[in-house]
């Protein structure tokens, strides 16, 4: 029986051991694109097939004159590539080539990764880095949901003044008193299908509270309960949208969050020109489609003048706005004109259909809209008709915006549209640029911190523990092996300056692990215990505590992920993860360890004589 016993148990251990080797291994794979990096190179091609191309030396002159850095200029028949060694140098680079050679060579840019091909065909990637260790940008953004609300019920006036015009009801006045209702005055009108106008109303808002201010007055209020509701609604659609927008920018370590009640906060790492990302995220783009006033069937006048002068009169309700465009791509028509084909969601499709077939022949007009604050930090709305066309046939789901200034105008305008159209203003209050210089600096203190710290844990583990010491030690190199592996894998981890703190804690936690473990197998020595036995109740018996303890503090990681923003997000991934591969690499890597190494019972262990 003994011996049988002791079978299944070695092959237990095989298994176990099995399965923690196949981890490591993965997670050694893992981590390995962080040994390698990216490197900018910038293709120079000869416009002029039959000039000369540029000479290697010729380049490093003009780079040096400059005071610019690269690593290596190969040149070829028809292209000359530049390594650049230092990648925040490349728009720079890029402008100053652009400029000294006066149109003679197309300038592209491609970046590659120095790792080797079998490691680039598994598909790995390296910790992404955050703003303070990377450099690019931060931007502070104030959305304005009072106007937004403003807004919105404005849009509510002009529809039911649409509805009292269908069910022949006269209304002598709808007013706005403030930014969270409408006044309703029925003094003039002799109908008595007044009841049934409000029922519509109350049937198509519901979250708007009805109060009789006396026989003829009529107040829609939104209450306290829905102005938050209504706010918080466009907090979340506004970060969605600026969600979209990063997308579409390319940059996959963006971080975008809510900031206070109304500001959201993005960082973008990496970004090293800011004025393209401000041109994209900063405009508060919207895209309206009115129908021309024709008399007294318009409800509410709005005058406006396209760029050829034309003063127009449209319908101040909107036919339908951006926010029901589900795609939007930049082309060109028959006539090699740039324009925007626009592909529209349910809702927008049947309002489009609706309009077009009782408006065929008929033009409508469309208007783009963009916010922005004056010098007096006022907030100003400013709307340009791009679009003046006839409808000739029935649309449906799918049209086009022709007559584009440009092609870079219809591929800005298709981007805004298909990241989202904005229901709320939205300002940047803060914009702040953050060298790469300052990253390498906080990066190469981060890791003498980091180095320092884990080499008198390791010598301090040594000296105390002997050879359990070592295997501690082993363990730990793993535990930072594994964490590594564990961020590259997961696209959501950015490592910042704080998560570099948070690499010092979890080294520091491992090792915690390590000495209760150590600790507990000393007194089941003293107890006179055999060695074989006293390892295997020691980490038994420790199990529980280091769990209880891990447990904790996972708690407060998560909570700090939760509220935190920027670095304290950092920091609390880091924590978690490293406490998620600490209990890993210090339960069950240094038990594995520890069973190859001590297989026999010694005379001696821990300083505790048997």
């Amino acid at each position: 029986m003994m011996n049988s016993r002791t079978t299944k148990h070695v092959r237990h251990a095989k298994w176990k051991n099995i399965v923690i080797i196949f981890i490591l291994l993965f997670m050694l794979i893992s981590a390995l694109p962080n040994l390698y990096s990216d490197k900018v190179n910038i293709h120079l091609i000869n416009n002029n097939t039959q000039s000369e191309q540029i000479s290697p030396h010729a380049i490093n002159t003009l780079l040096a004159k400059h005071k610019l850095a690269v690593d290596e200029i190969k040149s070829s028949t028809n292209s000359t590539s530049v390594t650049l060694a230092n990648k925040t140098d490349q728009h720079v680079i890029e402008k100053m080539l652009t400029q000294e050679l006066r149109g003679k060579y197309s300038i592209e840019s491609s970046i590659e990764n120095n790792a080797p091909a079998w490691l680039k065909s598994l598909k790995g990637e390296s910790i992404k880095l955050g703003l303070d260790l990377s450099g690019g940008v931060l931007f502070v953004l104030d959305v304005d949901t009072e106007r937004a609300l403003s807004d919105r019920l404005k849009n509510i006036a002009l529809d039911v003044s649409s509805l009292a015009i269908e069910n022949r009801i006269r209304i002598n006045k709808i007013s706005q008193p403030n930014n969270h209702s409408i006044t309703i005055d029925f003094s003039s009108s002799k109908s008595n299908n007044k009841g049934q106008l409000l029922t519509t109303i109350k049937k198509n808002y519901p979250e708007l509270t009805h109060k009789q201010l006396d026989e003829n007055q009529v107040t829609l209020t939104y209450s306290s309960k829905e102005q938050v509701k209504f706010r918080q609604e466009t907090m979340k659609q506004t970060l969605k949208t600026m969600r979209g927008r990063i997308e579409e920018l390319g940059i996959t370590e963006a971080v975008t969050q809510k900031q206070g009640k109304n500001r959201i906060r993005i960082e973008l790492p990496g970004v090293h020109d800011p004025e393209e990302a401000k041109r994209i995220i900063g405009a508060t783009a919207s895209l309206d489609f009115y129908q021309m006033a024709e008399h007294s069937k318009a409800v509410g006048i709005l005058q406006m003048t396209d760029d050829n002068g034309r003063k127009l009169r449209m319908n101040s309700k909107v036919v339908f706005s951006g926010s029901s465009i589900k795609n939007a791509r930049a082309g060109q028509d028959e006539m090699g004109m740039p324009l925007v084909k626009l592909t529209l969601d349910s809702v927008g499709g049947k309002k489009m259909s609706a309009f077009s077939k009782k408006n065929i022949g008929k033009p409508m007009v469309t208007v783009f809209s963009e916010f922005y604050r004056n010098t007096k930090d006022e907030m100003i709305k400013k709307s340009k008709v791009i679009n003046v066309a006839t409808i000739q046939q029935h649309l449906g789901s799918q049209f086009s915006i022709t007559n584009m200034s440009s092609s870079q105008a219809a591929q800005e305008l298709a981007l805004l549209l298909r990241a989202g159209s904005l229901t709320a203003p939205v300002t940047i209050v803060k914009q702040r640029s953050i060298e790469a210089t300052l990253g390498v600096d906080n990066i190469d203190n981060g890791i003498k911190a980091l180095t320092i710290g884990i080499s008198f844990t390791l010598l301090f583990m040594a000296f105390w523990y002997r050879t359990l010491g070592v295997i501690a030690n082993v363990a730990l190199a793993l535990n930072l092996v594994s964490l590594l592996g564990l961020m590259s894998l997961l696209p959501g981890a950015v490592l910042t300056l704080p998560g570099i703190a948070g690499l010092v804690l979890t080294v520091g936690m491992a090792v915690d692990t390590n000495v209760l473990i150590f600790e507990r197998i000393k007194e089941e020595l003293k107890r006179g215990r055999q060695v074989l036995s006293a390892i295997e109740n020691g980490y038994k018996s420790a199990f529980s505590t280091i769990l209880d303890a891990n447990i904790t503090t996972m708690i407060t990681g998560i909570i700090l992920y939760s509220i935190g923003y920027g670095p304290v997000k950092g920091f609390a991934i880091i924590l978690c993860l490293g406490i998620l591969t600490s209990m890993f690499t210090g339960v069950f890597v240094s038990k594995a360890l520890t069973n190859i190494v001590i297989r026999e019972n010694k005379s001696q262990l821990l300083g505790v004589k048997l």
